[in-house]
């Protein structure tokens, strides 16, 4: 379906509400423009553009990968934090 939609004053336009119901847009939601390929002008919902941010780095994980990089990073970081706390304990035996 084509909706048409008038610029007024300051370069603002109005979402057909029937648009803004499908999409879920609220007073206040931040949207984003891009210009694909084509030279068009492409509105997104800040959720369309996380999903595919999310996508793309999907893309990037072995085909095969069921894990979790969200588990790995913070398991990475506590032991990292734990190798820390062993140092500085090492550094304070040896201050005493």
């Amino acid at each position: 379906m084509t909706y048409h939609v008038k610029v007024i004053a300051g370069g603002k336009i109005v979402i057909p509400a029937e648009l803004r119901r499908e999409f879920g847009i609220k007073d206040g939601d931040s949207l984003v423009i891009e210009r694909d390929e084509h030279g068009s002008m492409v509105l997104k919902t800040y959720e369309q553009v996380v999903k595919e941010v999310q996508a793309q780095f999907r893309a990037l994980l072995p085909k095969d990968y069921t894990g979790s990089m969200v588990d790995e990073l913070i398991a990475d970081r506590r032991a990292e934090a734990a190798l820390e706390d062993a140092e500085m304990e090492e550094f304070r035996a040896r201050r005493r």
